[in-house]
């Protein structure tokens, strides 16, 4: 049986190439039964799966424009350097609203990555019914190390998604899916340089040995998927899009770099639409 699946990398600010070509998606109304998404992708595909075109966008830049998610009062109060209360509090609740509705009445599955400090082993959630713990999950698979504090869900802690699994291809073939499509946020050939040795992460989370432990190896874990993402893509059984324009850095504010990147990936969207399409084409 041919199942389709979308998996979505992460990569802060650059989570708005994503949004441009999820939004092209939406407004074509086509939508993947399975989503899979770490870090910004987690944001994206939420925002996919409650069928909310230029959400992101108008978070991630509209917003960003008159403010600014980075505070040093935030980080004076010990809550991190993003206001990650802004994000996942105040936006999907009062200022944007999140269609909570539709995502939980929507079929397709969602799966949002997260990093469980205690072993170091990525989590990957499912949620339908709770709001506060659907946007708890988001902001856990959000929360940079070293930025932002760990997350609780459920009394365990957690942290970013994409320090145990940055592109959960592998979960998503697990569950059955063999008509992969794949949004990367790099350009092709980036590979991260791999460390020589145990780096400040001992020292930051020296009460979660197995947290430092993965932080340590996440380089070499990146680059063996992306290895394996470029064979996929070589004998075609998988569709991956990439940025064809540099990349931004992941903490960029600059609206003009943000709105441009965004539209790069609205672009490769409609560039891709009919590839995707053929690809998934008689899948469940």
């Amino acid at each position: 049986m041919k199942k389709s699946g979308l998996i979505l990398e992460g990569g802060g600010s650059r989570g708005v190439f994503t949004a441009g070509i999820l939004d092209y998606l939406m407004e074509q109304d086509f939508y993947f039964p399975y989503v899979s998404g770490v870090s910004a992708g987690a944001c994206n595909a939420a925002n996919y799966v409650s069928k909310q075109p230029y959400r992101t966008r108008k978070c991630m830049i509209d917003y960003l424009y008159e403010n600014s998610i980075y505070s040093i009062k935030n980080m004076l109060m010990k809550k991190g350097l993003i206001d990650m209360d802004l994000l996942f509090d105040k936006l999907p609740n009062e200022l944007i609203p999140y269609d909570y509705d539709t995502f939980f009445a929507s079929e397709t599955r969602c799966i949002m990555v997260a990093t469980d400090c205690e072993t170091g082993k990525a989590e990957y959630f499912e949620e339908k019914s709770d709001k506060t713990r659907l946007m708890n999950i988001c902001k856990a698979s959000s929360s940079l190390p070293y930025i932002s504090t760990i997350v609780e869900i459920d009394g365990t802690p957690y942290l970013d998604g994409g320090l145990a699994d940055s592109v959960p291809l592998i979960k998503a073939l697990r569950d059955g899916i063999n008509r992969p499509v794949l949004i990367l946020t790099r350009n092709k050939g980036y590979r991260k340089k791999e460390k020589e040795s145990l780096d400040v992460s001992k020292l930051v989370y020296k009460d979660y040995p197995a947290l430092s432990e993965t932080i340590y190896k996440r380089s070499a874990r990146y680059n063996k998927v992306m290895n394996y993402i470029d064979k996929l893509e070589e004998d075609n059984h998988a569709v991956v899009i990439r940025p064809e324009i540099p990349a931004i850095d992941r903490a960029e504010q600059d609206t003009e770099k943000l709105t441009e990147f965004y539209n790069h990936g609205y672009e490769m969207g409609e560039k891709y639409f009919e590839t995707i399409k053929n690809f998934t084409k008689d899948c469940k």
